[in-house]
């Protein structure tokens, strides 16, 4: 006998949402009702097309289902929402996004979902939380992931990927402080886990998930920032200019000031994610491979030039990618949030709020445009 199908919706059909349907769908343990919305009638009509180096050329793509709204969606019990929208609390708060599945008549006929949200940044999880934790079914089951993928739009329907996607995912709790799943928490990350894994992303399963995405979080506020204030890519941090006359490609670090940018450029950034390290202590966690080690800047620093040191490096930050295209940056959930949450414990990080700062023009150009 076949084990029945979950339902699953996901919401936010950019790059990463797209990679993510064909995943939980391609494993065969699942059918993705998905919601379109800029996308939707190319996508209806078309399908997607994939050009991936890990799932080869496909054209034509689709999940089981293709709607445009999230109230058009609420036709029937999930098992889980998967949430893989950017994280733009001026635009739009995550519970206001769902609102149909958290008001009646939805919530009068169906249970909740178990909420999978596949977002950068911190707290991203808690104004969905207490909307949940407020319609009084108990506590609300939320699964929170920290994301590593290469994959941008082409076009509307034209997704490209690298040959990678992985997935560290982590029940999401108001304390930090856990140690161990319960049995029905590791329960719903054994199944949401096990989904994903037959798809054929990376899984790893944490029992405390925040300290995840605050790592995740150090190359975001360095080199995301760096690479948007500036308008350069991380090569022009680290790539020697090409040695071979047939070979070319920019940026590189020009001989000119390439000592200045290593005696000052560098360890800047390196100061900025020091400045994480003591927020990361002040809020508990330890100094060890299991919490936020102390060499962890030294070593976000050395995997990123690894990188960027060679001729083909050519990955731009999806922050800077906003910006260059004129779409709202995640710059509250990636550096907001690390200035509020420093406020609060009396820690200061004077170099993050001069980035914060920074970004925060940059936003207010591009959604004074959008909006005007």
């Amino acid at each position: 006998m076949s084990t029945p199908l979950k339902d699953v919706l996901l919401v936010g059909f950019g790059a990463v949402g797209a990679v993510y349907s064909l995943i939980l769908q391609r494993g065969n343990l699942a059918r993705v009702t998905v919601i379109a919305r800029s996308n939707y009638d190319i996508v209806n009509k078309q399908g997607i097309n994939f050009i991936s180096a890990k799932y080869g050329n496909i054209e034509g793509w689709k999940p089981y289902r293709v709607l445009k709204s999230v109230a058009e969606a609420a036709d029937r019990p999930y098992d889980y929402v998967v949430v893989a929208t950017k994280a733009i609390p001026e635009l739009t708060r995550t519970p206001e996004m769902l609102a149909p599945l958290l008001s009646a008549p939805y919530t009068d006929i169906y249970d909740q979902p178990t909420y999978v949200l596949l977002q950068n940044g911190l707290n991203v999880e808690v104004d969905l939380y207490y909307s949940v934790l407020a319609l009084g079914r108990g506590i609300p089951k939320i699964v929170s992931a920290a994301v590593w993928i290469g994959t941008n739009l082409a076009a509307p329907n034209v997704v490209e990927h690298g040959n990678f996607d992985r997935v560290t995912l982590g029940i999401y709790r108001e304390s930090r402080t856990a140690i161990m799943n319960t049995p029905e928490e590791q329960a719903i990350l054994d199944d949401i886990g096990g989904i994903l894994s037959s798809g054929g992303t990376e899984i790893t399963i944490v029992p405390e998930i925040q300290r995840q995405k605050f790592a995740k979080n150090f190359w975001n506020v360095a080199f995301s920032s760096y690479a948007t204030l500036t308008r350069y890519t991380v090569p022009a941090l680290f790539r020697p200019p090409p040695s071979d006359p047939r070979v070319s490609y920019t940026p590189y670090v020009s001989p000119v000031t390439a000592q200045a940018i290593e005696q000052y450029t560098v360890p800047a950034l390196r100061a900025v994610m020091q400045e994480l390290i003591f927020l990361a202590r002040a809020l508990g966690y330890p100094d060890d491979k299991d919490g936020i080690p102390s060499l962890l800047p030294d070593l976000v620093i050395e995997r990123t030039r690894a990188i960027h040191v060679q001729p083909n490096s050519s990955h731009k930050p999806s922050m800077a990618l906003d910006a260059e295209r004129g779409q709202p940056l995640e710059v509250e959930v990636i550096l907001g949030e690390v200035v509020r949450m420093a406020r609060d414990v009396g820690i200061d990080v004077p170099r993050i709020e001069i980035m914060y700062g920074l970004l925060l023009v940059v936003q207010n150009q591009i959604l004074g445009q959008r909006l005007a």
